[in-house]
């Protein structure tokens, strides 16, 4: 699918390595932009959670970075045929040289990170770079929020469920301390396949902890699924 067409905006995902998906959708609708002035989107791709995140929000601006030339300028194009174009600044950056290079803090940091970790490679090299985590390791992902985000802020992820344990266990290396944790499955009942996680620098009291599901047996999207983006799915 060359476009994805949300209420508000469209994708063009003609020439990007890495398409729309649920993972990217999810985050998008599930972060808190609540309070959230200045917001950072790493590795935005085709710019789609740093339009959902102006979507959520009228006063909220949005960077997003991303390191792939040819993503940077599709998810550019994206922006400015949006009508979110004078809240959301993109760079063509690694969020490594973007955090040592930035004077800037974030009250609110999203990430929908390479994950994969090991395995077999894919053989779209593009596609293997980005979900594989070759030109960003997680600690590097949280060494770069650590030093870009404001003590109050807040740094959402999502992550499939092994590998967000560990990712879970290396924040805390870095000052970052879960706060709310989304344990997602396809279909009720089913294993979990992602983790949507909110981190904080202050320490919480405990971590908010919920369930939500898919799809239902049908294949259809659950009323939690429905409910939860209904402002950015055109059904």
């Amino acid at each position: 699918m060359s476009s994805f067409q949300f209420k508000e905006f469209v994708v063009q995902q003609e020439k990007n390595p890495m398409k729309v998906g649920t993972d990217g959708i999810l985050l998008g609708a599930w972060v808190d932009c609540d309070n959230a002035k200045q917001a950072l989107d790493v590795g935005t791709g085709t710019g789609l959670i740093a339009m959902m995140m102006a979507q959520k929000s009228d006063s909220i601006l949005v960077d997003g970075v991303e390191i792939n030339e040819v993503a940077y300028q599709e998810a550019l194009d994206n922006v400015q045929a949006s009508s979110f174009e004078s809240r959301i600044k993109l760079y063509n950056d690694s969020i490594q040289d973007f955090a040592l290079a930035s004077d800037l803090k974030y009250d609110l940091i999203v990430s929908n990170p390479p994950f994969f970790t090991g395995g077999t490679m894919s053989n779209n090299m593009d596609r293997q770079l980005i979900r594989h985590t070759i030109k960003l390791s997680h600690a590097d992902l949280l060494r770069s929020v650590s030093s870009l985000l404001t003590n109050e802020g807040k740094f959402a992820v999502i992550v499939p469920f092994l590998e967000g344990l560990r990712f879970i266990e290396i924040a805390e290396t870095y000052n970052l301390h879960l706060s709310k944790k989304t344990l997602v499955r396809s279909s009720e009942g089913s294993k979990i396949v992602r983790l949507l996680l909110s981190f904080t620098k202050a320490e919480s009291k405990g971590t908010e902890e919920n369930e939500l599901f898919l799809y239902n047996e049908d294949k259809s999207r659950s009323a939690s699924f429905r409910k939860l983006t209904q402002d950015f799915y055109l059904t």
